[in-house]
């Protein structure tokens, strides 16, 4: 459980995100990176989806690999920003375009079983309630079809956060859950074989400023419920400027990212009993 003041504040959210769209494309280094690898772990899974969601599509990066990989599917694009849907819905209009819906994860607007792929790249970290989500999720996939996701862990930005931590007492850094309390929340929905690893990657940047400035590009820079609510100081900045120097390693500085893969697979509401266990009384 992540403490109260550390969940994200989901009209903050938005609001970043709306903001971001235009610049998202050119920072989001780590997540076109991350949407790759998890595109290529499809490769080990023998399905034939007929309809896909695409959860927290941003500015629709991985559309154009699911298009080709699953050539005959329905691919439907759901994001909190309307801004960012637009911009996805322009990066496929070449293919097949997808069906783009504006809406929270946590609140999904479709029918039951409507899908057997949900596919999600660095989404869920800005849910309030993981199991909640899940939860929605096994609803809405059929009985057998897969979640395909990645998040973040609670080592990502660790040097960012630590660096605020000597600064003041603020929420400055958004929190992740570990991997394994995201491998209970899948198990306590019901879903089925779940599996989870971890990958650790490394960006380097010149200086603070470049990092917070990307964070912004992209809608991630904090928007924790327990944040301050003021414009903060240029001493302070200073101060964390010279906190974060201690990081600093052949010339750059290095951000730690955790990135959390899982997968698993719907299950059924129904109960299976066999007929010589039915008696009549």
């Amino acid at each position: 459980m992540r403490p109260a003041d550390s969940l994200p504040d989901k009209c903050m959210a938005r609001r970043s995100f709306e903001a971001a769209a235009a610049s998202y494309d050119q920072a989001a280094v780590l997540q076109r990176e991350v949407g790759s690898r998890l595109l290529e772990r499809l490769d080990l899974m023998k399905i034939k989806p007929k309809r896909i969601l695409d959860l927290g599509t941003g500015t629709g990066q991985c559309l154009p690999k699911l298009f080709a990989r699953f050539s005959s599917a329905e691919v439907v694009a759901l994001d909190i920003a309307w801004s960012m849907l637009v911009r996805a819905r322009k990066r496929a209009r070449w293919l097949r375009r997808p069906r783009c819906v504006c809406g929270d994860a946590e609140r999904l607007p479709f029918a039951d079983g409507s899908f057997d792929l949900v596919f999600s790249n660095l989404t869920l970290q800005w849910c309030t309630d993981l199991e909640a989500t899940f939860r929605d999720l096994q609803r809405v996939l059929r009985p057998g079809g897969l979640l395909l996701f990645t998040t973040l862990g609670p080592d990502t930005l660790r040097e960012l956060r630590d660096s605020w931590r000597s600064v003041d007492a603020y929420s400055h850094v958004n929190l992740f859950l570990d991997m394994h309390d995201v491998g209970d929340g899948l198990l306590k929905t019901r879903f089925a074989d779940p599996v989870m690893d971890v990958e650790r990657l490394t960006l380097t940047y010149p200086d603070v400023w470049k990092l917070m400035r990307e964070l912004k590009q992209i809608g991630a820079h904090n928007v924790t419920a327990g944040r301050a609510r003021g414009l903060t100081g240029k001493a302070h900045l200073q101060r964390l400027v010279e906190a974060y120097e201690r990081y600093r390693k052949d010339g750059v500085l290095p951000v730690s990212y955790e990135v959390v893969h899982g997968h698993a697979w719907a299950t059924s509401d129904e109960i299976s009993v066999p007929l010589d266990r039915i008696t009549r009384r």
